[in-house]
């Protein structure tokens, strides 16, 4: 199984938002095996600007990127995507090119906190504790 992880998911775990921080660690710790994760290239310069907004310290969170990417892949964003997300009536285009990342790469399934962002994905769409659900599920 190859899942694409939403931002928010990920913020969760770096910046320890409660309550939502324990699901968010579950996921990033599924095994390799069961599920290969993937954060969108996009993603990760927000993840760097917001989680360098919040902590302020340029090497720890380059630290936190560098400890991120050891479990977790990055995919590409392409100019297809891009467009794809422009042309898209989606409301918010990050959102928009999340899902058109997910879809030209053939994800099985997007996880994010925000199901509701994702409502017009053709891919399935998991909050963290229901993807968890599902991968205890299928053992």
């Amino acid at each position: 199984m190859q899942v694409l992880i939403d931002t928010n998911v990920v913020l969760d775990v770096l910046l320890k938002r409660f309550p939502f921080v324990q699901d968010a660690v579950e996921v990033l710790k599924v095994p390799e095996t069961v599920a290969q994760k993937f954060v969108s290239a996009s993603a990760i310069t927000d993840i760097y600007y917001i989680a360098y907004r919040e902590i302020r310290d340029k090497q720890n969170v380059k630290n936190l990127i560098k400890t991120l990417l050891k479990v977790v892949h990055v995919a590409e964003v392409s100019e297809s995507d891009i467009l794809s997300a422009l042309d898209s009536d989606w409301t918010d285009f990050e959102d928009s090119v999340q899902n058109s990342v997910a879809e030209s790469h053939e994800y099985d399934a997007i996880i994010t906190r925000n199901k509701g962002d994702y409502k017009k994905s053709s891919i399935k769409v998991f909050s963290p504790n229901e993807f968890i659900e599902e991968i205890e599920g299928n053992k």
